[in-house]
């Protein structure tokens, strides 16, 4: 997973990072986080402008901002009714999409 300019810029202002010494360490922790996500929850467009990829890209930089801290333990725990809401959602999406 790419994880482009315009993402890290935002994980970058919403930690409140402005140094790039830390952007390729970022980078790799966010397509981590990206790709943990999409196993649990289905697939999405962190790019993108649907409700489901806006969900998704807040639990992408949720979970990025608790691995950064060395807290990822707690992650699933304090987000599972969101996570677990994203991938219903992502499914039935992926259903209604099949019946057209």
């Amino acid at each position: 997973m790419t994880i482009t300019p315009a993402i890290l810029d935002e994980f970058k202002s919403r930690m409140r990072i402005t140094h790039s010494g830390e952007d390729d360490n970022l980078k790799r922790l966010l397509s981590f986080s990206v790709s943990a996500l999409k196993g649990d929850c289905g697939p999405f467009d962190i790019n993108g402008t649907t409700d489901i990829d806006n969900r998704a890209k807040e639990l992408v930089f949720e979970r990025t901002r608790y691995v950064y801290n060395d807290a990822l333990e707690f992650f699933e725990n304090n987000f599972l009714s969101d996570i677990t809401g994203l991938g219903l959602d992502i499914e039935m999406e992926r259903m209604a999409n099949e019946t057209i």
